[in-house]
């Protein structure tokens, strides 16, 4: 009987359960990343915060989360995945619960950084559980391209969930509906979620992790910053070294460890790093499209919150629905050739979605079908290369490559907004030609941004409208290019990664332990 045979006869009875809640932990995780933006105009008339405090309202979650993810994917392996989410499952509630009844903006931000810090705790631990439920190669693509597609669409949920409480409750109801969902993960999953731990986990070595969380939010803070405010600012150049400096420090002394805190000789394996690079690229290249469509519908076309998080829910449920033609692909053409034609098909849908966005483009007979098609994409690559990441890991370090994946992933997003953001500006900016007479305010207000290109009337706005769309469609062809190139380096990076990874283990399997 072969390894693959005795693990699928050995296979978790409750694998599928345990996938469903950490997929209801991961999701919430993503509305929350998603649904503070639709609630800041209620919470500023409360609250009355200061410039400055509104944005670290809207900025320390991801700080936070970005900065310790190495930390808490570590502290998984080491103390086990399961008891790590259930904790950051109970915090995160006790987090929203303080967050929504917060009364200054102290309190708010205070209780955004520790729905950053659960979170962190929760999104690498259910990424290893997941693993470690599913040991059938066919049924783990699935179940990760469940969960990768279920995590993609909570990104759009964000919008609709938002613009339904907002329309009848008040700002803090969008973190309190957080409360219900972790009651629910934290009963089920002390029933249904598999613990493991390393057993031989080694030292910790604590002169790591202020390196890695300083060097991780050094970096982070000045890409988001940068992106947001401009790069000629002098605390993002300072933040940036720091963060730059401490990371170097940090990868120096991992090299000289015999038990780091992130273990880089994950990258010697091609699955790995090509892996972890096609995911690079897919965000990277794509981070924009959410943001500027989000724009495009709310602003050109006119449409509410709600209806702009519903129009561009189909691409994340048709991810969610085609999870399972991952694992019936990769048998068929290889785990290199699904990633390549997920970001073909990725890259195709982007090109086509910018050059029909037009002011008065049809919504369901141009917009819907490359929205689909986009969706489709983005889940053969992150079903592969989630499975392909976790599965190439030694099992005691699962947690350690989960946080690498997602940690990549939130750099990647944010130099895409960065870099990709700042090329829809600017094409913006240079082709907006607002009309004679228009006020000084109202042109300075119009080239800021399209959003305020209403304030010099029907003529201004119909030209900032314009130059938006064009913006969209050359930022999104320069975006599918880079995807396009994605794809081609997938052919390579992950040619020699068989169809069925067999699991490595540096160390003997770790026994289950009490859950």
């Amino acid at each position: 009987m072969t390894k693959t045979t005795d693990e699928t006869a050995n296979q978790n009875p409750r694998r599928w359960a345990a996938l469903v809640v950490c997929c209801l932990a991961g999701m919430l995780l993503g509305i929350d990343n998603s649904v503070l933006n639709y609630a800041i105009p209620s919470l500023v008339k409360d609250l009355q915060p200061s410039s400055t405090e509104i944005l670290w309202i809207s900025d320390v979650y991801g700080f936070v989360m970005g900065a310790l993810l190495v930390v808490m994917g570590n502290l998984g392996d080491r103390f086990g995945g399961k008891r790590m989410a259930m904790i950051g499952a109970a915090a995160f509630g006790t987090a929203s619960l303080l967050t929504s009844y917060a009364g200054s903006p102290e309190t708010l931000i205070a209780g955004r950084a520790l729905l950053g810090l659960a979170g962190a705790m929760i999104m690498p631990s259910t990424m290893s559980i997941v693993r470690h439920a599913f040991t059938d190669p066919r049924e783990r693509t699935t179940a990760m391209g469940l969960s990768g597609g279920l995590g993609a669409a909570s990104f759009a949920l964000g919008p609709v969930v938002g613009g339904l409480l907002l329309d009848h409750f008040w700002w803090g109801s969008v973190f309190l509906i957080n409360v219900p969902v972790m009651v629910v993960v934290l009963v089920a999953g002390a029933v249904v979620l598999p613990e493991w731990r390393n057993p031989k986990p080694g030292r910790l070595d604590w002169a790591s992790v202020p390196l890695s969380v300083v060097g991780l939010l050094g970096v982070i803070y000045a890409i988001k910053t940068g992106a947001r405010d401009g790069f000629d600012e002098g605390q993002v150049w300072a933040a940036a070294a720091v963060g730059v400096a401490a990371l170097l420090l940090f990868g120096r002394r991992q090299t000289r460890l015999a038990q780091p805190l992130l273990d880089l000789r994950l990258f010697r394996n091609p699955a790995f790093s090509g892996a972890v690079g096609s995911n690079l690229v897919m965000i990277f290249a794509s981070s924009t499209l959410s943001l500027a469509f989000s724009l495009y519908f709310q602003v050109v076309r006119g449409w509410s919150p709600l209806t702009a998080g519903l129009a561009l829910l189909p691409g994340p449920l048709a991810a969610a629905f085609a999870a399972p033609l991952a694992s019936v692909l990769i048998p068929r053409i290889g785990r290199a050739r699904v990633v390549a034609l997920g970001l073909a098909l990725l890259s195709v849908s982007t090109a086509v979605l910018g050059q029909v966005s037009t002011p008065d483009a049809g919504y369901w007979t141009e917009i819907l079908a490359p929205l689909i098609v986009n969706g489709m994409g983005i889940i053969l690559i992150m079903a592969v290369t989630s499975d392909t990441i976790l599965a190439s890991a030694p099992k005691e370090r699962t947690g350690a490559a989960a946080a690498i994946s997602e940690t990549a992933m939130e750099l990647g997003g944010a130099l895409g907004i960065a870099v990709l953001g700042s090329v829809l500006t600017a094409v913006y900016r240079g082709a907006l030609h607002l009309p004679a007479g228009t006020s000084a305010g109202a042109a300075r207000a119009a080239r800021e941004s399209v959003s305020g290109a209403a304030a010099g009337g029907p003529g201004a706005a119909e030209a900032a409208y314009g130059a938006f769309c064009h913006a969209i469609q050359v930022t999104t062809l320069v975006g599918a290019g880079l995807i396009a190139a994605g794809a081609v380096a997938a052919l390579f990076t992950l040619r020699s990664v068989p169809a069925v990874i067999e699991m490595p283990e540096t160390e003997p399997d770790p026994e289950p332990v009490a859950a």
